[in-house]
């Protein structure tokens, strides 16, 4: 127990209550699907949960990615390498950035 009464275990549980959400600068939007819709990725939050959740392939830049988001998240982490790595991470599942798709192919999600 601490002074406050509280144990300490609690503090360290390995169950996220993120309050915030951290925001990582301009938004990153993908084509993220054959029918080219876009996502944009306005939070490391978002992007995690996009990695986590609903990524279409199992693979090392996507595991890296979420270390780099979850080291950002923790404060042991830049933004910048979460950010850097969560492009790479997409290219290597196929998302094209918005800016290089026709304008014709582009609906919101």
């Amino acid at each position: 127990m601490n002074r406050s009464g509280l144990s300490s275990a609690r503090f360290f549980s390995s169950e996220r209550n993120d309050l915030i959400e951290i925001h990582w600068g301009e938004p990153l939007s993908f084509v993220v699907s054959p029918e080219g819709d876009i996502q944009k990725f306005s939070t490391i939050e978002q992007a995690r949960y996009w990695l986590r959740r609903r990524w279409p392939v199992e693979n090392d830049a996507r595991q890296r990615a979420i270390h780099h988001l979850e080291a950002a998240m923790d404060c042991v982490g830049s933004v910048g390498s979460a950010r850097r790595s969560f492009i790479a991470a997409a290219r290597s599942a196929g998302f094209v950035a918005e800016d290089l798709m026709s304008p014709e192919r582009r609906t919101l999600s």
